[in-house]
């Protein structure tokens, strides 16, 4: 009998069935000849959205590439070895290699042929994506763009409100321009309404997960990050779509009945974990395996913020949910308004993202209010070979949290390439960890 009671999520399958929409439709707009954009899942997805098209974002491709590749390692190491043929070297971002190599090997995840974008759209958020998407554009034979992008400084560094002003006016200069660029390589009017309501929907959709993940403050947990990784990902895939704000909506009532009822993620829930960086998809029975100790792992700064909604409040000293446009006030009516709400969003909420070009004090900061909010009792860090961004300062983190005496280990390894991943080292540094605080298999 556990110490908490526990029960599936009701959103569960609603949640798959979205996911697995997004890739169908884009297969079903290749066959039919629609508007396909590729890019990286963080590029502005309410941006093209001014056309009725499908979006096939590369990093949770790769994700589900890995995940697939558990169970048929021609999917996975198939990708790698198409890649790593053409000389792309095992150090660059993994996802960006399965993409390379999907292509490549002219073979889609969810079958048929890969799907040959009408044009590839990229916002430059870390060393390799704009190359990536170049390459891609260069294979494929199909017009590519690229959206320079640099947020705003932590706000541990006091930036200048003129320097968030000129950030703020380059990127909608940029966004403007990608527009133009879109209506000339498709030859379509770009439609005002379509894009306002997606930028709508988008900080909707960002603000209803980082309202979820509030509720996750609870004792006990009423997900565990295993379960996020389910839910998170509909605002990666399709957060300027209506169906995300449905969905987060409804999944936000559930979560706070389960919160009111004491419903439990883990039925024997002891001991509070945040994780760092991105998981290993392959090996996600790893999150099962900290169950044994009644350990559960309770969010991440990646699987909370991700896709952006988090806004610091400078009285709390510590970031809430961002107010999307109708929350604020705001009433956006033209594509200049638009695009100056979602330069702002994008710049100043997505905090994910910043830390992929600045770690350091900012990010510890972050790490910091989220172990203290969320109750948590220790951190595990994924040293990640698989993506550079969110491995930037991942050992002066570590000391960080050190320093603070807040119970820390790492564990190697690679989110997508399971060449790089260890699974019965990593088992037996959680079996010591475990041991130095004082925590035994539960019988």
């Amino acid at each position: 009998m556990g110490k908490y009671k526990t029960e599936p999520i009701k959103c569960w399958d609603k949640a798959k069935e979205l996911r697995t929409s997004i890739y169908e439709r884009v297969a079903k707009a290749r066959d039919e000849g629609k508007i396909i954009v590729a890019g990286g899942t963080e590029s502005m997805l309410a941006l093209p959205a001014g056309y009725d098209m499908e979006f096939l974002g590369g990093e949770p491709y790769g994700a589900s590439c890995a995940f697939a590749g558990k169970h048929d390692p021609s999917v996975c190491l198939g990708f790698f070895e198409a890649a790593e043929a053409a000389r792309y070297p095992r150090d660059l971002c993994a996802y960006m290699r399965l993409a390379i190599g999907s292509l490549l090997a002219d073979r889609y995840l969810f079958g048929g042929n890969y799907p040959k974008p009408t044009f590839n759209l990229q916002t430059h958020i870390c060393d390799s994506h704009a190359k990536w998407y170049q390459i891609m554009s260069d294979i494929e034979g199909v017009p590519y763009h690229a959206v320079d992008f640099i947020p705003y400084a932590w706000e541990t560094e006091n930036e200048l409100e003129e320097s968030k002003r000129l950030k703020r006016e380059f990127l909608v200069g940029q966004m403007l321009d990608a527009i133009d660029w879109m209506e000339k390589v498709t030859g379509k009017e770009y439609d005002d309404e379509k894009f306002i309501n997606a930028v709508n929907w988008e900080c909707e959709a960002t603000n209803l997960w980082a309202e979820c993940c509030m509720v996750n403050r609870s004792i006990p947990a009423v997900m565990d990050e295993k379960m996020m990784f389910s839910f998170y990902i509909i605002a990666v895939l399709m957060r300027q779509r209506k169906e995300a704000v449905d969905f987060y909506t409804e999944l936000l009532d559930e979560l706070k009945d389960r919160q009111k009822r004491g419903i439990a993620a883990c039925a024997n829930e002891q001991f509070r974990l945040i994780h760092d960086s991105q998981p290993p998809w392959f090996a996600l029975d790893v999150f099962r395996y900290l169950e044994k100790f009644g350990a559960i792992s309770i969010g991440a700064h990646y699987s909370f913020s991700l896709s952006g909604g988090w806004a610091y409040d400078p009285e709390q000293d510590t970031w809430l949910p961002a107010k999307p446009p109708k929350e604020a006030g705001v009433e956006l009516r033209t594509r200049e308004e638009a695009c100056e709400w979602y330069a702002e969003w994008i710049l100043a909420y997505h905090t994910l993202l910043r830390s992929l070009r600045w770690s350091g004090r900012g990010k510890h900061k972050r790490l910091l209010d989220i172990v203290k909010n969320w109750n948590a009792d220790g951190v595990i860090i994924h040293l990640n070979r698989g993506c550079e961004g969110t491995a930037v300062g991942q050992m002066e983190l570590n000391r960080f949290l050190n320093d603070q005496k807040i119970p820390c280990m790492t564990y190697e390894g690679n989110l997508a390439d399971a060449r790089e991943f260890d699974l019965e080292r990593t088992l037996a540094k959680i079996d010591t960890f475990m041991e130095t605080l004082d925590l035994k298999k539960l019988s």
